[in-house]
């Protein structure tokens, strides 16, 4: 054990004692006196609460990054239809803990032109360290996940020539303030971004010499999908009204905006999926392209699948119908999409969906009550994980299938051998005070219940499989000791975060 603090586990320790065994049997920008005046609050209580429980906690594995200690009780006292209300009107308040952290990232508070005075590097991580807090501390979580959404759904490599310093703004300007909005005004908002212009090369698209990028990935991507009906000449006549958007780059202009250069536009007739647009349209003919795709059918479908894909998995045929005809109702109002869907039998009974890496890192801080300070110790994780944020360098998002992530499952277990250990730099656990209103005789299992929140009908099997080769290789590794012997908190908080079932939503 290190000497010192007694509750500090190190890592040699943990892979010592066996917990490495066990795991194979599984599937700053804040000061330190910030760091110690907002440290995660601690639950009254974090005893799940007694009765059925399985729809509330499958509620908020799927609406959030992973429940809170404690969460499952605060919903089931609330309701679930005033929690999915609560979720789907967030306010602007938000704990001291995350506004103090995010109050020194420069990268919120600086625009496109003035962050080309810092290194890439830096711009990318301050963006990954605030995209990290939030979803960790935000108490608007259905909010949080649908960033994550949209940000993937409309992907912009932000590791690539300007892209980096752009990025931000689109982050925080275009993506957060509609992902509960509707999607037309989604869509508008980022046709208008600087960086998804530069992107996907609109800024280069002029008349003579169209650039296809933007228009192609428009259609195929971010409205109709792949099968959507367009066709080359759809995409070519797209690539036509688009024309002229760019971005101001003019001496004593507002330098890495939106612009329309009138001059780069053409200006003739046009037809787009069978509407004739007429010449000397100007600015408006990608206008209306915008508003042709918003009200298609098939980006009616094309959206929902995905957002049922996102909160149901691999059953999101189930939903698509309903989504898609209320997306046509509604002129794509996501609210009045995402309510039925949250409080539907279909989420309830849907089958489990692998985290992907983010999801996973995000749930094991959140379950164990961790301090982070969203840097470049979780951040190296999430990588060696395989999901920088804003590093998929094609346009169509990280993958959610599961296929592209059972890659990343030794990756999963180092980062929980070192959370728990204490190794990741700017994170911490504080169990012993997690769980200081429980009786030690209880603490065990009080955190596997916090951990596993009933994440599935019978986590205990291989668990307990887990806990059993542990004891067995330590007595290997000390025959004094005996098999009986107790696994320390720590022990346990490593194998819990590495559980199988704690792999999937």
């Amino acid at each position: 054990m290190s000497e010192g603090n007694p509750n500090r586990v190190g890592r040699r320790d943990l892979l010592r004692g066996g917990v490495l065994v066990g795991a194979g049997a599984l599937l700053s920008g804040c000061s330190q006196v910030i760091r110690r005046y907002t440290a995660p609050e601690v639950p009254a209580s974090v005893m799940l609460p007694t009765g059925d429980v399985e729809q509330i906690a499958r509620l908020l594995h799927r609406t959030t990054f992973g429940p809170l200690p404690g969460e499952i009780a605060r919903v089931k006292a609330l309701g679930v239809e005033a929690y999915v209300e609560e979720q789907l009107h967030p306010g602007d308040e938000e704990s001291l803990l995350l506004n103090l952290r995010l109050r020194g990232i420069e990268a919120l508070h600086e625009d496109a032109m003035d962050l080309q005075n810092f290194k890439e590097s830096e711009v990318l991580e301050q963006l990954q360290q605030a995209t990290i807090l939030r979803a960790v501390y935000s108490r608007h979580q259905l909010r949080e996940r649908m960033v994550d959404f949209w940000s993937n759904h409309f992907n912009i490599y932000a590791h690539e020539g300007h892209h980096t310093f752009y990025k931000p703004a689109d982050e925080f300007g275009v993506v957060r303030p509609h992902v509960l909005g509707k999607f037309p005004e989604l869509l508008n908002a980022s046709a208008h971004s600087p960086a998804m212009l530069f992107y996907l090369n609109n800024d280069a698209n002029r008349s003579g010499v169209p650039n296809e990028n933007y228009a192609r990935e428009l259609m195929e991507l971010h409205t109709l999908g792949v099968h959507g009906g367009y066709t080359q000449k759809d995409v070519q006549e797209v690539a036509r009204c688009f024309t002229g958007w760019t971005v101001e780059g003019r001496f004593a202009r507002r330098r890495g905006t939106f612009r329309f250069d009138a001059s780069r536009h053409d200006d003739g007739a046009k037809t787009v999926l069978g509407t004739r647009i007429a010449p000397g349209g100007g600015e408006k003919d990608a206008q209306q392209v915008l508003a042709l795709l918003s009200q298609h059918p098939a980006t009616a479908r094309f959206i929902s699948r995905k957002i049922s894909r996102y909160f149901l998995g691999d059953g999101e045929d189930k939903f698509t119908h309903k989504l898609a005809k209320i997306y046509q109702q509604t002129g794509g109002d996501l609210k009045a999409m995402l309510r039925p869907l949250l409080l539907s039998d279909e989420l309830r009974d849907s089958p489990p969906i692998l985290k992907r890496p983010f999801d996973y890192l995000i749930s094991s801080l959140r379950a164990l009550n961790a301090d982070t300070d969203g840097g470049r110790g979780v951040q190296e994780h999430l990588r060696h994980m395989g999901q920088p944020l804003y590093q998929w360098p094609m346009p169509d998002g990280y993958p959610d299938r599961t296929g592209a992530w059972t890659g990343s499952l030794l990756a999963r277990w180092n980062f929980a051998l070192a959370l728990a250990a204490g190794d990741v730099e700017g994170t911490s656990l504080d169990l012993p005070k997690l769980l200081q209103a429980t009786p030690e005789a209880r603490q065990a299992q009080a955190l596997r219940e916090i951990v596993f929140a009933q994440h599935s009908p019978s986590p205990a099997p291989h668990f307990q499989r887990a806990l059993n080769e542990m004891k067995s290789a330590r007595k290997a590794l000390r025959p004094g000791v005996e098999a009986t012997h107790v696994i320390t908190l720590t022990e346990n908080a490593a194998l819990l975060v590495a559980a199988p079932e704690f792999q999937w939503r």
